[in-house]
């Protein structure tokens, strides 16, 4: 019964959505439905999965990221290469923005304990603190967005491949061909978790530990949000994003209670300004955001025999996450997305930004680990 009482809801907002939006819009609530439910039910947390590498020398987490976008690209990049009228990447310039974005994002998501996708789908399984972040990271990416314009005219680094424009996007796809960037993106991804798990094992080894055995849920957790990762590539035609959404729904709010945006640098051009007079629905990272929040408590609640009732942080630890989500949501507005956005995103499209994303993020992240060891955030 209680199964049954979770799966009715979905079933009728699909019925809903699919009636109201169409068929499309309908398999984008389902594909939604499954990120949350993939995410919760394997704990697939992009931020823990760096924390316990940095903070208990467990390797498992960045292995299953790696794995993740192994086959995120091995799925995405002959679609992004022999259907690009249709389907579109996640290419973004390398700009000061998304150097300082991204480490500013790294830094906070520790603080937050979770990235965008991270939020979701804990807010989704009723975490509190999560619940807390949310509104914050609305605003901040609202807020974001807004200036987004204003950042990326200050330019970026000097292009290493030679782009005569620093702030163009660079598709390693179009600079390389589809079998060379297929085969350094997976190289680079195996590289990465071999040197996590040879520097973990001598780490442990000094102390007299041996590696513990990678968790199931980090393989199964990274194919099944694959899968679900290239159906929403076909059916949105884009990749699976979370921080638009978040921003559009802040920028409704404004506009609800009376500002204008007409003017705004973001939010008043097209195609932005129509998205804030169309329903919500009509939107591809809305819709699944939706699904993300309710697949989350479904495999949340799938096999709890009654409800616990949620813990509640601390004071200053609630404070000092709230702060972070709202640093988590303006700065990855700057860094053209999140974990999911502009990490993922970027590294499955073939673009060179989503290296830069990950690099720098990872670095954020490490004076993260510490500061939340200090701030006594459990």
């Amino acid at each position: 019964m209680q199964r049954l009482l979770l799966i009715l809801p979905a079933l009728f907002a699909w019925m809903a959505i699919t009636w109201l939006a169409g068929i499309r819009t309908g398999l984008l609530l389902l594909l939604g439905l499954g990120f949350g439910a993939a995410l919760s039910g394997a704990r697939f947390g992009f931020t823990t999965g760096w924390r316990t590498l940095l903070q208990d020398r467990d390797p498992w987490g960045m292995t299953g990221q790696m794995l993740l976008l192994s086959l995120c690209a091995l799925l995405a990049f002959p679609l992004l290469d022999h259907a690009s009228e249709e389907i579109v990447g996640a290419l973004a310039p390398i700009t000061w923005s998304l150097v300082l974005g991204a480490l500013v994002f790294g830094f906070a998501m520790q603080l937050a304990d979770g990235c965008g996708s991270g939020t979701l789908y804990k807010a989704g399984a009723s975490s509190p603190t999560s619940w807390a972040v949310l509104p914050a990271f609305i605003v901040g990416s609202f807020f974001g967005a807004s200036h987004l314009p204003a950042w990326t005219e200050l330019g970026g680094p000097i292009d290493i491949l030679g782009n005569s424009q620093p702030a163009e996007p660079i598709d390693l796809i179009a600079r390389m061909g589809l079998p060379t960037a297929l085969m350094m993106t997976i190289g680079l991804c195996a590289l990465i978790a071999l040197m996590s798990i040879a520097v973990t094992a001598r780490q442990r080894r000094t102390r007299g530990e041996s590696l513990p055995p990678i968790p199931k849920r980090w393989l199964w957790g990274a194919v099944a949000i694959a899968l679900v990762y290239g159906a929403h590539l076909i059916v949105a035609g884009q990749p699976w994003g979370i921080v638009y959404g978040l921003g559009l729904w802040g920028a409704k709010i404004a506009s609800a209670v009376g500002v204008d945006l007409s003017q705004d640098a973001f939010w008043g051009a097209a195609p932005h300004a129509e998205r804030l007079l169309e329903p919500i629905l009509w939107d591809v990272t809305s819709v699944t955001n939706i699904g993300l929040l309710y697949g989350a408590l479904i495999a949340d609640r799938w096999n709890l025999k009654s409800f616990q009732k949620p813990r509640w942080p601390n004071a200053s630890a609630l404070v000092i996450s709230i702060a972070a989500g709202l640093v988590m949501g303006y700065s990855s507005r700057l860094a053209f997305g999140c974990n999911v956005g502009g990490y993922l995103g970027g590294i499955a499209s073939a673009s060179l930004h989503g290296w830069v994303w990950f690099a720098c993020a990872f670095l954020g992240s490490m004076f993260g680990v510490r500061a939340r060891a200090k701030a006594g955030i459990a």
